[in-house]
């Protein structure tokens, strides 16, 4: 039910850990129309990442999860599983629950990290998610 909870209350991009991280804005210059509300990101050519744009709590995160030995499918992924801990945190989810909303998350991207021919080693999702719950804890979640 807990675990419901939080799913309901939309872990992901809300308005705390993750609302500061997105795309580069575009410039703009004084010839742009005023009825342009927000700046849209740079045009990416197709195959190509958009520059991902992230706060020093943030990329401190990140830097701590490659320390760890971790290598998650993209940034994006990670600050996502992070931003779950530090929300499932602060909701004062037991350890359990937190664990049991973070475990498929991690699963699924261990997995992608893999590709969809390779099955990752056994048990590698479980040492990763206390890595990453842990890390957020430590980094991310003040």
């Amino acid at each position: 039910m807990a675990c419901a909870a939080l799913v309901v209350s939309g872990c992901g991009m809300g308005d705390d850990v993750m609302a500061t991280m997105g795309m580069q804005p575009a410039e703009t210059t004084a010839s742009d129309s005023s009825a342009q509300a927000f700046a849209q990101p740079p045009a990416v050519e197709p195959g190509e990442k958009p520059e991902l744009m992230v706060t020093p709590t943030q990329r401190e995160f990140l830097d701590a999860l490659s320390e760890a030995g971790l290598n998650p499918s993209s940034e994006l992924a990670a600050l996502n599983i992070g931003s779950c801990v530090c929300q499932a945190k602060a909701a004062r989810q037991s350890d359990q629950e937190v664990w049991d909303f973070v475990l498929p998350m991690v699963r699924g991207d261990v997995r992608d990290s893999y590709g969809e021919s390779v099955a990752p080693p056994a048990g590698q999702a479980n040492s990763e998610t206390s890595d990453y719950i842990r890390i957020a804890t430590e980094t991310l979640c003040q």
